[in-house]
């Protein structure tokens, strides 16, 4: 137990040591240089966890492990829930029926297609695969390590899966403008887009929630309605990891019983139910209760949290465990940011219209 009387003093001790990580990832990510590359602290903690990991992770006490884990796991955990202050049910209902369905098609169609291509074409290993396509299916880095405990990965799987997010992430929030400057915005038929169809085209395929908030603000002269609908159909993506993450639990507790995996076992569903906290705060927060000063404040100290559990992961992240993956996992992140971008705009042109 990390609690237990012998164990305290080590597991408080690792857990400040990640903390201190993570108060430098939070002062470096609020750089205006480092802010202009749309780097948020989560993707910043994890590189420095990393770098610790392949250098100075042999000169930590043992005992600090302990608090490494409990960060990585049990904290990650209790912020996910804490991300529910950043979504209303009412921004899901204003962005129409039409957002939610991009919405709806683009996660489930793009989850599917990573984990098998991963998996089934290069080959990736299965819990990989379907961190990968988690990510670049809902919402970044935080879908990766949400999903993350209902398959129970190890660290380096992560952490793979989350440097696929940030690589083909940032190019994403490169990309876009471009695209709507040079072709969209000037287009006749069908590659045209209005500013609000563009928006939520942004929203339904762009990893990170910083990546979807940038594109809109490098479009010069970008109308309101862009940015708007871009940022509610990303947060609708956004709470759907709730019901993916339960779907999830479902298809690993068949997959199991069905190779019988666990004869001597009475087969037991994943349910995530931090994954039902967050529906339950969400509806919460919904309701307007709290003064938006402390749920600004709450999504602040999330923030800092999600941080922690991301230099967690970073600091159980060891290059030798990438031996042998060659490159699959870029194979693979490849493919799903080509559906993303020409399926994704296939897919909003049909549901939305111009």
């Amino acid at each position: 137990m990390p609690f237990s009387p012998t164990n305290r003093k080590g597991t408080l001790s690792g857990i400040l040591f990640v903390a201190i990580f993570a108060a430098a990832a939070t002062f470096i990510a609020g750089l205006s240089t480092v802010k202009s590359l749309g780097l948020s602290p989560l993707v910043i903690g994890i590189v420095m966890g990393i770098f610790y990991a392949n250098t100075l992770h042999n000169n930590t006490p043992q005992a600090w492990q302990r608090g490494i884990t409990f960060s990585a796991k049990k904290i990650l955990r209790f912020a996910i829930v804490l991300y529910g202050f950043r979504i209303t049910f009412q921004q899901i209902a204003e962005v129409g029926l039409d957002g939610f369905l991009v919405s709806l098609v683009m996660l489930s169609s793009t989850l599917i297609l990573g984990s098998w291509l991963g998996f089934k074409v290069f080959g990736m290993e299965k819990d990989t695969s379907i961190l990968t396509a988690s990510g670049a299916s809902v919402c970044g880095a935080a879908a990766v390590l949400a999903t993350e405990p209902v398959l129970k990965a190890q660290e380096h799987k992560t952490a793979i899966a989350v440097s696929m997010v940030v690589l083909f992430g940032t190019i994403s929030m490169f990309l876009y403008p471009v695209l709507y400057e040079t072709i969209i915005k000037n287009a006749v038929g069908f590659l045209h887009m209005e500013p609000r169809t563009f928006g939520i085209y942004v929203g339904g395929t762009i990893h990170e929630v910083a990546q979807v908030v940038a594109v809109p603000a490098s479009v010069p002269g970008a109308p309101t309605e862009m940015a708007d609908a871009a940022v509610i159909v990303k947060m609708t993506r956004v709470i759907m990891i709730a019901p993916m993450l339960i779907v999830l639990g479902f298809y690993l507790a068949w997959g199991a019983k069905k190779s019988g995996t666990s004869r001597d076992e009475k087969m037991k569903l994943v349910i995530p139910w931090f994954a039902v906290y967050f529906i339950m705060v969400a509806g919460f927060n919904s309701l307007h209760l709290l003064p938006l000063n402390i749920v600004e404040l709450i999504n602040e100290i999330d923030t800092f949290l999600l941080t922690m559990a991301m230099t967690a992961l970073g600091m159980g992240t060891i290059f030798a465990k990438f031996k042998g993956l060659g490159l699959a996992p870029i194979y693979t992140a490849l493919s799903m940011f080509v559906w993303l971008v020409i399926g994704g705009f296939i897919i909003t042109k049909i549901i939305v219209g111009s």
